[in-house]
């Protein structure tokens, strides 16, 4: 399938190249053809709401060089011109950064018009033109690269955190699909810096505007946890259970929802803020033996060993005997209950007396 000069590789492709990152999928943009053209040529269309195809050998995306037009609010509200006459460079200057907004076509030259390259040499986020304004998906998308770019050293441009805060304060953040948000926000809190995320949203009121009480819980304690999660690779679970130690569980609950955050999501931190602060290596036994009780470690043992892991984060303490104990635990075995014809409430009463008397030995 050849397109010569015309196809060109855009976006965050070229963007990682130039930043010597590794290139996760290459997207397209394809100028002067029509839909009827990619199809003639074997491409199969996928795109609704505007013509996006995949190669027929490759299955990379390619999508017609297209401009937008704000029509109406949140997200979806623009119109779409896709057709042969649209300019690569009108193609390039409807996206979000100008570090985003580059092209190489098939002999390796980079299409840079608005000041790409020098962004990223100056390590700056940087809008591409005031339009940045009409879409406020944006606010959490340049947070989120603010996230994955800091150990960069890269910042945002001072007028473009202008526009990210009229967009906070506009009202515009509140017509986004709450899937959308979730998805930029996980996006977020899993990339290198994701503390960044939720400063660079504090900061120009985007918290405020979709999640005031995470705004009025998040403190020092959360962040700096946070900045620690990515060295100690742990997953968007432990990482939202962090960022949310402060809130009460009911709190959670409305924040979940809000984000649509998934259910096991949600119910790890909430289960985090019942429990917190975990039990230290001196607790009794009875206090170990109710903690691992309300984590269902018989059934959900990975439950606190996530939740050690998210504790360390804000103790620098070690919790291996929590471990030991959750072995303990599992190591009551039913069959010599049963056997005395112990059954129902009674075996678990048995059961339980047991376990408490085998932490109790564990600790003499």
């Amino acid at each position: 399938m050849q397109f010569n000069e015309k196809t060109y590789q855009v976006g965050g492709a070229v963007r990682d190249m130039l930043l010597d990152r590794p290139v996760q999928e290459i997207d397209w943009v394809v100028v002067g053809a029509t839909p009827q053209a990619m199809l003639d040529q074997g491409f199969q269309q996928v795109g609704k709401d505007f013509p996006v195809f995949l190669h027929p050998e490759t299955h990379e995306e390619y999508a017609l060089a297209r401009t937008e037009r704000k029509q109406g609010s949140g997200y979806y509200g623009f119109e779409v011109y896709a057709a042969p006459d649209v300019t690569l460079e009108e193609d390039l200057q409807r996206r979000d950064l100008t570090i985003n907004a580059m092209a190489m076509d098939n002999h390796g030259h980079i299409i840079d018009p608005y000041g790409g390259q020098a962004d990223l040499k100056n390590r700056i986020l940087r809008h591409v033109s005031p339009a940045f304004a009409e879409d406020p998906l944006r606010v959490l998308r340049t947070a989120r690269f603010a996230a994955r770019y800091h150990y960069l050293g890269f910042e945002i441009a001072s007028e473009t955190l202008a526009l990210m805060r009229t967009l906070s304060g506009s009202g515009e953040l509140k017509t986004l699909a709450k899937e959308r948000v979730w998805q930029e926000l996980q996006k977020g809190l899993m990339e290198a810096s994701p503390h960044i995320m939720l400063i660079v949203l504090r900061d120009c009121g985007a918290l405020e505007a979709l999640f005031p009480d995470w705004l009025h819980h998040l403190d020092a304690d959360n962040l700096e946890a946070l900045a620690r999660s990515h060295d100690a690779q742990l997953g968007i679970e432990a990482r939202f259970a962090a960022a949310t130690r402060s809130m009460s569980t009911q709190a959670i609950k409305i924040l979940g929802h809000a984000c649509s955050a998934p259910k096991n999501v949600c119910q790890l931190a909430e289960l985090y803020t019942r429990i917190k602060p975990l039990p230290a290596a001196t607790a009794t036994a009875d206090t170990l033996l109710t903690v691992l009780e309300k984590c269902d470690v018989l059934r959900r043992p990975e439950l606190l060993r996530t939740l050690c892991q998210v504790e360390t984060l804000f103790t620098q303490q070690s919790y291996d005997h929590l471990s030991e104990a959750i072995a303990i635990m599992q190591s009551v075995d039913s069959r010599p209950f049963l056997e005395q014809g112990l059954t129902g409430k009674e075996l678990g009463e048995a059961m339980r007396s047991e376990r408490l008397a085998r932490l109790k030995q564990q600790q003499e």
